[in-house]
């Protein structure tokens, strides 16, 4: 018998906090559903390892820096020039094509398991909240949807992932989870921050 995953904000109890409601706030803040994942190693100036992933995902690796690629619900994020973040439903069958188009070449696939959370921060004002946290500079064009980026918010390191729509996805170590999620609330209030269901 299968347990129910533990989410890293359950004690939050977020499903019974919609207020105010999203359409009046600056700022939503939602806690999404885990997605499995996976840390890819293996060296992007082989030609090789760049095939063999290509035939066994069927979608190119992103290459160049902070750079992200997606394919049939699965997603490449760079995360360095011999490391990618491999989020989505791939399952063990999945796992097993990649290994298996991946034998000969120098490699690693680690489970993240339950590593990480992901907040996502959207609404008007998502870019001004993020602003007060984030290092980073939010209006680059390094920053546009379809890159990434790692950094940290406040004194936790995140991956962050720009959304077509101007939201954010902010990926966070799960023991940090709590920290992320209060500290983007708390830099919300002065524009209104309403919680909106994950799913």
């Amino acid at each position: 018998m299968t347990s129910l995953r533990h989410q890293p904000l359950a004690h939050l109890a977020l499903a019974a906090r919609r207020e105010p409601p999203v359409a009046d706030a600056g700022v939503t803040l939602r806690a999404l559903p885990y997605r499995p994942s996976i840390i890819l190693r293996g060296e992007s100036g082989d030609a090789g390892f760049v095939a063999a992933f290509r035939a066994g995902m069927g979608f190119e690796l992103p290459l160049d820096p902070n750079r992200i690629s997606s394919h049939d619900g699965v997603t490449a994020l760079w995360l360095g020039p011999s490391e990618w973040l491999i989020l989505g439903a791939m399952g063990p069958a999945g796992q097993g094509r990649l290994a298996t188009a991946l034998t000969g070449h120098h490699h690693a696939i680690i489970n993240n398991g339950d590593g990480q959370q992901i907040i996502a921060l959207s609404g008007p004002r998502a870019r001004d909240v993020l602003g007060k946290l984030c290092p980073l500079d939010l209006e680059s064009p390094d920053l546009a949807p379809g890159h990434c980026a790692r950094s940290i918010l406040a004194r936790c390191s995140i991956l962050l992932h720009p959304q077509p729509d101007g939201a954010y996805h902010i990926h966070v170590g799960r023991s940090f989870a709590d920290y992320a999620w209060r500290l983007l609330a708390d830099a919300g209030l002065t524009y209104g921050v309403a919680v909106a269901s994950g799913d």
